[in-house]
């Protein structure tokens, strides 16, 4: 996203934008402890926190496989607000999502609105964000490339978790990866939710230049069909400019999964 200089679950979804700006500085309000009880650091129990990770891994890989047999509706709301907090600008996209027959991904929008965000202009890379690091999956392929540790226990919502924090192991530049903490359900060892951002971040020490800043997103999910889908993500952000603040805020919403071959969904926003 290039910016100008000028200017829950239910026995359950954990957004994330690259911003290309003249910025100094990113303050992170995303609540990433929204829902959260007390973490208990105690290890868990008949069970190690290395034999959780690998069927954690299983598990995303066959969740993932089972998401490119499902059509679901893919809706984006991004706004950027005053100090007041009114909304004064804003882009909104619905999209429905299929796979076909080599798993490739089919995407049909619905419903566009003409951007007013103000100073920001969305790119290509924002929206591989919003496809692959919001309803992010660690699959078994992907482990090698993490460093997964056992942080804890904590209550979410309803549920009881094992809490990891996830950071990769070498950063290729060419490449992104997300950093952050993932919650794993203790009694289906799924995934519930995750909490971080994508790396890595390009900070110009300049005062002058592009720099890359990438805020903190949260995703939850839900089970559907057995599955734990990701159905919500959202950003909070105030990203502090040389001459003035923006904050911005995102919301994406993946809902209507249904089986492919079913009523595809109606994509109304």
């Amino acid at each position: 996203m290039k910016l100008s200089c000028s200017s829950h679950f239910t026995r359950p979804c954990l957004a994330t934008l690259l911003f290309v700006c003249c910025a100094a500085s990113a303050f992170a309000q995303t609540d990433c402890s929204d829902g959260n009880g007390v973490l208990d650091p105690a290890p868990p129990k008949n069970i190690t926190a290395e034999q959780i990770i690998q069927k954690v891994g299983a598990n995303e890989t066959k969740l993932k496989e089972a998401r490119n047999h499902y059509t679901y509706t893919q809706d984006v709301m991004i706004q950027t607000l005053t100090g007041a907090g009114a909304v004064d600008g804003q882009m909104h996209e619905v999209t429905n999502i299929s796979y076909d027959a080599k798993g490739k991904r089919v995407e049909s929008v619905t419903f566009a609105e003409q951007s007013t965000l103000r100073g920001i202009q969305l790119t290509a890379q924002d929206m591989e964000d919003i496809r692959v690091f919001m309803p992010w999956m660690m699959t078994s392929d992907e482990l090698p490339q993490y460093k997964v540790t056992y942080t804890g226990q904590q209550h979410v919502d309803d549920l009881d978790t094992y809490v990891f924090h996830v950071e990769p192991k070498q950063v290729d530049k060419n490449k992104r990866y997300f950093e952050g903490r993932v919650w794993v359900d203790r009694e289906d060892l799924a995934v519930v939710k995750h909490c971080g951002k994508t790396v890595p971040e390009i900070v110009n020490k300049k005062k002058k230049g592009p720099q890359e800043i990438r805020p903190t997103f949260v995703t939850f999910r839900q089970l559907i069909d057995g599955n734990w889908f990701p159905v919500y993500s959202r950003i909070d952000d105030k990203l502090q400019f040389r001459v003035e603040t923006v904050h911005l805020r995102e919301v994406v919403k993946f809902t209507n999964y249904k089986k492919a071959g079913s009523a595809a969904p109606s994509g109304k926003p």
